[in-house]
């Protein structure tokens, strides 16, 4: 009789579980540690987890429910606070937060509700295997091939990589739903994740079973200590204890192979058999690009870490100052342009991504500048604008108050945003404030003092006599779009001197302001002068030439804008005289 009450009584709580997933806070607790023991078999592809993780309640209503999240190609086996099993629902839910496109979601019934800033420590257990699937972007019409050179994740016999969320959920998360359909759905969803983690830790304690020779175990780039080791035939077992993490801005990301290792004073890159000359020539790379980076960010906080892929055709992935990518498919051209961006991860980090991803993109816009001069510097962020200037295009003419503030640079989850906008607005200081200045600014921040948005634009006005109040509102508090700059009018005069002075009159049609060089053209040379023309207004200038003008041009790409045809006004018949 007691049997059948506890069964009733479990099912009720079960029932009511169910109908409280329709209306779940999904995103109400933080994860804010993590201590996970990982046993990865690696001939059957297979991941187990056993280990404790503590959720903060960061909503504003006490919580009896919480959600836990984990691939859908692993399943959950046991959740208990304290010693004490924990009834919940498993359930399939459908994210492309996860390579399979869906997660196997627990809907769990705590002991009491959590208070508000509460905490609560959970010990969970759950396996499964981790496959090649890339069904997320196979279900879009991806073509198989381009789908796994993006989803490359598995555990395999040779080579094991794994990213987390975003990619794959091999441990604990909880999020709203993804579609990969919706333009901006992962980036909005795993950027609300990473800014509720930027506090967390994580610990693994990791064992890996399987044949051949005893592989590496790494995570996101920290090589993990060997605490055991058994050699049993062809069998091994190796058993490490990681370096306890901050997540921050990163994912982790765990990596298990058998690599050589080459160290330079700057940078260790850890290459697969066969791939030494790969191998050598991306570390001289990033040894020839050091001193460039250090002269604009200062020397480095740590080493940058590359990590072989054994997929030549895998796409790379960077993961602060860690980039994975197959270094044998790597083009020696471009090995520069990619050490650039690890190195400034490397010299500089901050919680803030347009700063933290929109920095090093501006590192190698440098980078291409100082190896092949400005114009293919412009041409290289020309490339960038394209995936933030189409989607200002389909903004309408005049924005929400809200999506200016949700889209600004401070506060959006959009990597086309905070990356390659970002890049742009630091092309565009560095222009306005000149390169000691900007230089200064950069080597002057602190990761510990920065505890508002404000921060870093102080510390670069307090580098200049200009007033900078206005472009940061424009451009990183607030988004108010692209400007649109348009050569109204110009009227060359002929001086005493038998020169020209030419007055040029451009009209902002974009309601963000910029800082814009204007070029008066003429037989065997042109002038340059740098122009302030605030949104949606008109700015005059000056320039002395010593032939009649023949072309306006207003813009040479280094400010992004929504409109590009109206930027030049050619001069002819008597008003060039």
């Amino acid at each position: 009789m007691k049997l059948r009450s506890f069964s009733l009584f479990f099912l009720c709580v079960l029932c009511a579980s169910v109908v409280n997933a329709f209306s779940l806070d999904r995103e109400a607790f933080t994860f804010t540690s993590y201590d996970l023991n990982v046993r990865v078999e690696s001939k059957q592809q297979r991941l187990g987890i056993r280990g404790k993780i503590t959720l903060r309640n960061d909503s504003v209503t006490p919580q009896k429910i919480a959600v836990l999240q984990i691939s859908s190609s692993l399943d959950w086996r046991s959740i208990k606070a304290g010693d004490q099993p924990l009834p919940f629902v498993a359930q399939p839910y459908t994210s492309d937060i996860d390579h399979t496109g869906a997660l196997s979601e627990a809907i769990v019934t705590l002991p009491e509700a959590v208070a508000p800033k509460g905490s609560v420590e959970l010990e969970i257990a759950y396996e499964g295997v981790i496959v090649l699937d890339a069904t997320r972007l196979t279900r879009l019409g991806t073509p198989e091939d381009v789908a796994h050179a993006s989803d490359w994740d598995q555990i395999n016999t040779t080579f094991t990589a794994i990213r987390g969320a975003g990619n794959v959920a091999w441990y604990p998360i909880a999020t709203d739903a993804v579609d990969l359909s919706e333009a901006n759905s992962l980036f909005d969803v795993l950027g609300r994740l990473k800014a509720r983690e930027s506090a967390s830790k994580m610990h693994f304690h990791i064992e890996e079973t399987g044949e051949g020779e005893p592989p590496q175990i790494f995570i996101s780039g920290a090589m993990c200590m060997v605490t055991m080791f058994e050699q049993m035939g062809l069998q091994h077992s190796v058993t490490t204890d990681c370096e306890p993490m901050p997540l921050g801005p990163i994912v982790p990301v765990l990596v298990i192979a058998s690599y050589a290792v080459m160290e330079r004073p700057d940078i260790t890159v850890r290459y697969l058999h066969g791939h030494d000359a790969a191998a050598t020539a991306y570390a001289d790379a990033a040894e020839q690009a050091a001193p460039f980076v250090m002269e604009w960010f200062g020397a480095l906080r740590k080493k940058a870490q590359t990590t072989d892929l054994a997929d030549p055709n895998a796409s790379p992935i960077e993961n602060g100052a860690l980039l994975l990518t197959p270094l044998a498919s790597v083009d020696p051209k471009l090995a520069g342009l990619m050490a650039t961006h690890q190195l400034a991860h490397a010299a500089f980090s901050s919680p803030r991504p347009w700063i933290n991803e929109g920095l090093p993109h501006f590192a190698q816009a440098l980078y291409v500048e100082q190896q092949k001069g400005r114009q293919a510097a412009l041409d290289y962020m020309g490339l960038h604008r394209s995936a933030f200037s189409a989607a200002d295009k389909e903004k309408q003419t005049a924005p929400r108050s809200e999506d200016e503030v949700d889209r600004s640079l401070i506060n959006t989850y959009d990597e086309a945003l905070y990356r390659s906008k970002a890049m742009c607005v630091w092309w565009m200081l560095r222009e306005m404030v000149g390169d000691d200045a900007l230089k200064k600014a950069i080597k002057s921040y602190r990761l510990e003092q920065d505890n508002g948005a404000s921060y870093m634009p102080r510390l670069i006005q307090a580098q200049t006599q200009k007033d900078l109040e206005w472009f940061f509102d424009d451009w990183v508090y607030r988004d108010r779009g692209l400007p649109d700059f348009k050569v109204e009018s110009a009227f060359p005069r002929k001086t005493m001197t038998d020169e020209y002075l030419v007055t040029v009159t451009v009209a902002n049609l974009g309601r963000a302001g910029a800082e814009v060089p204007v070029t008066v053209k003429f037989a065997g040379g042109e002038i340059t002068k740098r122009l302030e023309v605030r949104g949606n207004s008109k700015g005059v200038i000056r320039v002395e030439i010593s032939k009649p003008p023949k072309e306006i041009v207003v813009n040479d790409g280094s400010v992004p804008e929504s409109d590009t045809t109206n930027n030049t006004l050619k001069i002819e018949g008597d008003a060039a005289k």
